[in-house]
């Protein structure tokens, strides 16, 4: 699963709009919708911000595989 799905996934379980996740970051609801749909990527400060949000990493946000 990559950035876009992921993303998605994280914002519904925990239940958050497009545009209260935008609101979260101070940015518009269009650059979610972007990024859910492929369109652009967030920059690094925005996937920060996201993996923050999200209480995740950021090789979990992006769907990284991570050996440990």
């Amino acid at each position: 699963m990559k950035l876009p799905k992921i993303l998605q996934e994280l914002r519904y379980r925990n239940k958050l709009s497009q545009e209260k996740l935008a609101e979260k970051i101070g940015i518009h609801q269009s650059n979610i919708s972007d990024w859910e749909n492929g369109v652009s990527r967030p920059e690094y400060e925005h996937l920060i911000a996201l993996a923050d949000i999200f209480d995740v990493t950021l090789d979990e946000l992006l769907g990284r595989d991570v050996v440990s």
